[in-house]
């Protein structure tokens, strides 16, 4: 018999995430460390279920003896009305990706997807940086969960002016509002989508944080013929890695950053955070790739 503390049982939870590669990325690596680790995913989709159901789901891990869970699209921001405490981090953020069920009974929440970018940043494209001028004014897609991680994350790392852009106005006034708070000497502001062709021009980088591009949300989240060669083009999707903008990116030069980046650089902080021990982010990166290429076959 193997108990609460003796193993880790974790959890995923989103919509359409019977795919992700985290359960992979986090099992193996927790196995290269000694540890009985077992990563379930909980596809609301799959149980036709929605986020509404995000309450009795944590209650039912409780009593069946999980002991953490990612928390992903829709649930990264909902679910912190359920939660005991969280990270300065993800109160700024008003979202949590990651949850940690203690042994006290309390539940911890997280956020690693604002981390994991700013690492992928730097792994993937170490020249985008504020001293090299091309932070100058990022444009920005989605202002949901990730869209508030990957925006926090662009003004940590020198972001001089951010434009949020959803199609709920008044979302991306929120969150501008939420940010330019924190961080007094950038310029937040706040578009709605038909002003993205307008904003393009002048900027230096392309975030996509919308879903729009996902294997179960598929197009490009914006007209493509906007981006050209010059800027530099990141989106949080990893699957598909080659999103239509992603791909459409490379085609005309851009520098680009998909999504599998962060998608690892979370990973390695939420096993972190999960177990206490120090991830190999080289192996870990390593094995996406090789699960990247097995999908590809």
């Amino acid at each position: 018999m193997s108990l609460k503390h003796e193993s880790f049982l974790v959890g995923l939870i989103g919509e359409g995430i019977t795919a992700s590669l985290t359960p992979p990325m986090h099992e193996k690596e927790a196995t290269h460390h000694g540890l009985r680790y077992l990563y379930r995913p909980i596809d609301l989709t799959a149980l036709e279920l929605d986020a509404a159901s995000l309450p009795a789901l944590l209650d039912s891990a409780e009593l069946l003896g999980f002991n953490a869970f990612n928390i992903t699209h829709p649930c990264k921001q909902t679910v912190m009305e359920h939660l005991d405490k969280v990270s300065p981090e993800a109160a700024a953020l008003g979202a949590v990706n990651s949850v940690v069920l203690r042994e006290d009974g309390t539940r911890f929440g997280n956020n690693t997807d604002y981390s994991g970018f700013l690492t992928g940043l730097r792994w993937g494209l170490p020249n985008v940086t504020a001293d090299s001028g091309r932070l100058d004014q990022v444009v920005q897609l989605g202002t949901g969960g990730a869209g508030s991680a990957t925006a926090y994350a662009l003004l940590k790392a020198g972001t001089r002016v951010l434009h949020l852009v959803d199609p709920d106005v008044h979302r991306a006034r929120d969150k501008a509002a939420d940010l330019q708070a924190l961080f007094p000497n950038a310029s937040v502001q706040a578009a709605g989508v038909m002003d993205v062709a307008g904003l393009l021009p002048q900027a230096t980088g392309l975030v996509n944080a919308s879903p729009v591009g996902m294997h179960i949300h598929p197009g490009a989240p914006l007209d493509l013929s906007l981006v050209y060669a010059g800027l530099w083009v990141a989106d949080v999707i990893y699957l598909p890695q080659e999103t239509p903008l992603i791909a459409h990116a490379r085609k005309v030069g851009c520098d680009v950053l998909p999504g599998g980046y962060m998608a690892v650089g979370q990973a390695v902080d939420a096993l972190r955070l999960f177990t206490g021990i120090e991830p190999d982010a080289a192996r870990m990166r390593d094995h996406f790739e090789s699960l990247i290429a097995e999908r590809s076959i």
